[in-house]
Parts: structure tokens; C-alpha cells; sequence
């Protein structure tokens, strides 16, 4: 039986036995339970999480797969939670004018307290009970030394935060030192915190830059909601394991970047919205490379600040999510199954 406080046991990689992966996980507010569904599967398929980059919900999903909480106790947890509380908000934005005053004063709705604090809870429970619940704890070790990675591929855990005074995304905890701190000072769940951080829904973070300015960070998914390729090798490296994207909307069409219909000032103003937000994104899943190795979840059907998700509707995004990451892993009449000397021959080939 699997213990809690452990990731699913894996072979030593001398054997070449272990099924290493890493994970990139969009973001989308309360669709988590999804990509808790779909990751489920792959660990029943006897891979192990490697590392994870996440944003917003990819964040949160990513902070207890690398925390090495099983998946199946992730969807326990996600089943259970009851988002409605993550509105924490003062008594008077229950009503629009308070919520408008709301964004006004604070930029934001809801305080976001009761989210960190929640996260917090988790994986001081399901965790390991030795954490200092910073970066810290998510060193990277390559199974070969000679190969041991810096930057963002050094942390079993990267989290993006759109750094709204800078103008740039950060990284996290590889850009800590932008904030005049360290990996080992930064903690987790200050990070996923400002990667949750919806624009108007939650009030932004507000840290120190390196200078001791102020700096106010935001939902990574604003600058790029998909990170595909931050775990991937330098151009002409092959891959010694997957790198599996999961991604929470149905799969691309053939040309992905043109979705909106112009009709007037306010489709106009969404379609701007909509390519400054996903451009970054649609470089890296325009290619073929990165289609071939990402699970499409379909989940219209939530939005993705729909917090007040009933029993109907988590059952409805873990199903997809486990059916999505199946199809992908044995096929289906869209796709054939996957199959990773297949794709280092097609795409990655040195």
C-alpha cells in the first residue's frame, strides 16, 4: 500500500525500469480535480512525478503531486474541498456593488487567505511530516550527477506568476532572487498564492523586488497559462523521460490561434484579451512536437471560477480527466497510443 507521506514507488533508473515524468499543468480556476483525474491514470499506468510547472490550479496540483501525495488522495482532496470558502471576501462583496468597491480598493475581490491557508493544511496532512514547506524540500536530483540541472529544471516544482510591475512571468523559485530572497527562504505556498491571483477575482500579491520596490504579481496564466517546454532538454538533446503536458480545453484546431468572432467593442475587447493571454502559449502548442505529448481535457462546461462546484459537476471534470489521459495513453479513433521511442524518433532525434 502506498504510504501517504511517499510518492508511488519507483524502479532505480540503472535498471531502466522506473517510468520518470514530468508534468506541465494549465491552469483554470476550479478545474483541478481534472488534471487530478488524468494524473491519477498515468500513475496507475506506473509513472512517477518527476517534476511539475503549473499555473493557477496547475500550480495548486503541482505543490501535492511533488509533495509526493498519491493521486488518488489529490482527488480525495479536491473532491471534498468546498471552493465556495476560497471567496473570501468581506460580508458586503456578497452583492455587485460591494464586489465593484471591492476591485476598486483592493484590486481584486477576495483576500485569497483562506486558499493559502488550505494549501497549507494539505501538505502539512498528506505530506512528508519532515518539510520546511519551501523550496527546499523540492531539490531536483538527476539520476546522474554529471547531469544535475540549474534554473527552473533544478526544482522538482516551478510555479509562473505574471509580475505585473516588471512586465515579465516569473519562474518560481528560479527568479527568487528578483524578490531579494532564496529557494530555501521562499515558501510553496506564498508562490501558488500569486499564481492563483485571477485578475479582479482575487486581490494580486504584493512582495519586494531586489531594490526594496514594491512588486504586485498576478495569475501566471495571464503571460502564459501552459509552459510546455521548461523542463525540456537543450535543442538536440534527446529526452531520457516524457515530458506530458495536460492541458484543460479540447484539442486544438488546426489553426488554434484564431477562435474569436468580431462583432462589436466588447468581442473586440475580449479578443484582444484573449491573444495577449494565450500568444506565448500557442507559439509552443501550435507545434506538432507539443500536440503530440499533451493530454486535451475538454471542460467548457465549468468555468473556471465557478466556485460553487456541485457533486454533478466534480464528478463530470475528474471523469473527463481520466478519460482524456486514457485515450491519450492507449488511443483512440483521433490519436494513436502514445508511444515515447516513437516520438524522441519523430521529434527529438539528436
Amino acid at each position: 500500500m502506498t504510504s501517504p507521506h511517499s510518492a508511488p514507488a519507483a524502479h532505480d533508473d540503472a535498471d531502466g525500469d522506473i517510468r520518470r515524468m514530468d508534468l506541465v499543468m494549465e491552469g483554470g480556476g476550479v478545474k483541478g480535480i481534472a488534471l487530478a483525474g488524468a494524473l491519477e491514470v498515468l500513475e496507475e499506468r506506473g509513472y512517477t512525478v518527476n517534476r511539475v510547472a503549473g499555473s493557477s490550479a496547475g500550480s495548486i496540483a503541482g505543490a501535492l503531486a511533488t509533495a509526493g501525495i498519491p493521486a488518488t488522495t489529490i482527488v480525495q482532496i479536491l473532491r471534498e474541498t468546498d471552493y465556495r470558502l476560497f471567496e473570501d471576501g468581506p460580508w458586503w462583496t456578497r452583492w455587485m456593488l460591494g464586489k465593484g468597491i471591492a476591485i476598486l480598493l483592493h484590486n481584486g475581490i477576495h483576500r485569497g487567505t483562506f486558499l493559502k491557508n488550505w494549501l497549507e493544511q494539505q501538505l502539512a496532512e498528506h505530506g512528508a511530516p519532515d518539510r520546511t514547506g519551501t523550496f527546499a524540500d523540492l531539490l531536483h536530483r538527476d539520476p546522474d550527477p554529471e547531469l544535475q540541472p540549474d534554473g527552473a529544471r533544478g526544482f522538482r516544482l516551478v510555479v509562473t506568476a505574471s509580475d505585473l510591475t516588471s512586465g515579465r512571468l516569473r519562474h518560481l523559485p528560479t527568479d527568487a532572487d528578483s524578490f531579494g530572497t532564496t529557494p530555501e527562504q521562499l515558501r510553496v505556498v506564498d508562490t501558488v498564492r500569486a499564481s492563483t491571483s485571477i485578475p479582479g477575482f482575487f486581490r494580486p500579491v504584493r512582495w519586494k523586488n531586489a531594490q526594496g520596490r514594491p512588486a504586485v504579481l498576478v495569475d501566471g496564466g495571464l503571460l502564459s497559462n501552459f509552459p510546455v517546454s521548461v523542463f525540456d532538454r537543450p535543442e538536440g538533446e534527446v529526452p531520457r523521460w516524457p515530458t506530458f503536458g495536460i492541458k484543460l480545453s479540447a484539442k486544438p484546431e488546426a489553426d488554434f490561434g484564431v477562435r474569436n468572432r468580431i462583432r462589436g467593442p466588447l468581442s473586440f475587447g475580449k479578443a484582444v484579451v484573449d491573444t495577449v493571454t494565450g500568444f506565448y502559449d500557442r507559439m509552443h502548442i501550435d507545434a506538432s512536437d507539443s500536440v503530440a505529448r499533451t493530454i486535451f481535457i475538454d471542460t467548457a462546461a465549468v468555468k473556471p471560477t465557478q466556485f460553487d462546484l456541485t457533486d454533478e459537476d466534480r464528478e463530470l471534470l475528474y471523469r473527463k480527466g481520466r478519460k482524456a489521459a486514457t485515450a491519450f495513453l492507449d488511443g483512440d479513433h483521433e490519436q494513436e497510443p502514445w508511444d515515447f521511442e516513437a516520438y524522441k524518433a519523430r521529434f527529438r532525434a539528436s
